[in-house]
């Protein structure tokens, strides 16, 4: 039989008895049959705490692999060490790890395929008493059956080194590669809730340099992960984003937990996005103006009651219109917080704080329309001159940015509809901006960025 790791933390992380650990498994995954996308990931991002701390965000990512459970014969499991300090990452002599749901066997043919790797070192000792691997086996037993795993534990190494193995193994459909993580540590609530949405930013856009070793205990093979991600082209997908303090513990000091979906092909458009969601972010929007008109402040959000699509920090702008004039306009360039928190707090700003018009009353709300604007990453433009910058600029498709100095300004793309001229509508941008209009200066930066809206009466979104 060889070789078997034995299970180190069987009936403390998760339940000891067979039938009660395929039925807690099965029940984390359940709760999750409506993953966000209808596309299989190559690759998830999971986190490795007590099933009763983070089992349920781990059961959503492992729900989205439902329907390639019968393609999926490989596991590629990394994660970071926690027992033994060792340098490299660690494949272990084992033949097969053991859960009580049975016996796992080891891909001896892809361990012996990255062998010649220098990170690469064969200690059981960092297998053994580890738990980042281990809890991820009965999700993946009870999901595939029958499989083999190339299980590697990450020491002190770099993310280059770790994107190497992955490369090596990276396989076809029959391959997937999941990556065990948890996030800050011993947080309190809203410390842990500002460094987990800067972790999720930063992985969703596949910021190797946007995530430090506080943010992150797997941070070494999360970002191995994402280097090949973005090398492959890949597109990431949030599936949750919790922390102890909102499943099983207290909110004085609390873990974080996320769990991501990696796929291959072009992003979702924004255009396909809005499609989906457009009644539900219409609806906030006009909710958050009416609440703001009785209570005098925006309504609390709560991003966990909306949809996954809806959680990832996004840039959005709110533009209120009456009798087709401009009512109020306030939005952010820069992604900083939820998509639907960033709707709900700039349609308050727009109704209420916007300083060229005066708070909009309730006699107002029922002929008034809200339009939401979802940005596009903005782009920095290069140029020689002013005239070479006109030039670039496209009317009707871009939005833009500019800036010189503390002095900075924005337009949306639906300026050029009452802007039809580049010339016209810079002048205008840099009036705003508090810029001469003739104003340019070796200073000068721009970025221009696409944006997708929506839009309705007030009094129409319930």
């Amino acid at each position: 039989m060889g070789l078997i790791r034995a299970p180190a933390v069987s009936g403390t992380f998760y339940p000891e008895d067979p039938r009660e650990l395929a039925a807690s498994v099965s029940r984390f995954m359940a709760y999750a049959e409506t993953p966000t996308t209808d596309g299989v990931p190559k690759a998830i991002i999971v986190p490795h705490a007590g099933y009763v701390y983070s089992g349920a965000i781990a059961g959503r990512a492992y729900a989205t692999l439902k329907k390639a459970s019968d393609k999926i014969t490989r596991v590629v499991l990394l994660g970071p060490a926690h027992r033994v300090a060792f340098k490299g990452v660690a494949a272990p002599k084992a033949e097969s790890f053991k859960t009580p749901l049975g016996l796992v066997s080891i891909d001896q043919p892809a361990i012996a395929s990255v062998a010649e790797l220098t990170q690469i070192v064969r200690r059981d000792d960092a297998h053994r008493d580890e738990h980042s691997l281990e809890v991820h086996l009965p999700f993946l037993q009870e999901l595939l059956g029958a499989f083999s795993l190339a299980p590697f534990v990450v020491g002190n190494a770099s993310a280059a080194e770790v994107s190497e193995v992955l490369d090596r193994l990276w396989g076809g459909e029959e391959t997937l590669i999941v990556i065990s993580s948890d996030l800050s540590h011993y947080e309190d609530y809203e410390t842990a809730q500002r460094m987990d949405g800067a972790t999720a930013t930063a992985i969703e856009e596949l910021r190797v340099d946007g995530i430090s070793q506080p943010q992150a205990c797997g941070r070494i093979p999360v970002c191995g992960l994402m280097t090949t991600a973005k090398r492959r082209g890949m597109n990431v997908r949030r599936v949750d984003l919790k922390n102890s303090g909102d499943t099983a513990g207290t909110k004085d000091r609390v873990v974080g937990y996320g769990a991501w979906s990696f796929h291959d092909g072009p992003e979702e458009s924004d255009e396909v996005l809005i499609d989906r969601h457009r009644a539900e972010i219409l609806r906030v929007a006009g909710a958050s103006v009416r609440y703001g008109l009785a209570k005098g402040k925006p309504p609390a959000v709560d991003i966990k009651t909306f949809a996954p699509d809806l959680q990832p920090h996004r840039a959005t702008f709110v533009t209120l219109k009456r009798a087709d004039k401009l009512r109020g306009c306030i939005g952010t360039v820069t992604a900083h917080r939820p998509f639907v928190e960033d709707v709900v707090q700039n349609a308050y700003a727009a109704a209420f704080r916007d300083h060229r018009f005066a708070p909009l009353q309730a006699d107002e709300a029922k002929d008034t329309a809200v339009s939401i604007s979802l940005l596009g990453k903005p782009k920095a433009m290069s140029f020689a001159d002013e005239a070479d910058f006109l030039g670039q600029l496209r009317p009707q498709i871009d939005g833009l940015i500019i800036r010189d100095g503390d002095r900075r300004a924005v337009f949306l793309p639906q300026v050029w509809e009452d802007l039809p001229d580049p010339n016209t509508f810079l002048s205008h941008l840099k009036r705003k901006a508090g810029m001469q209009e003739d104003h340019w200066s070796d200073r000068f930066q721009a970025w221009r960025f696409a944006s997708t809206s929506t839009d309705k009466k007030i009094s129409e979104v319930k």
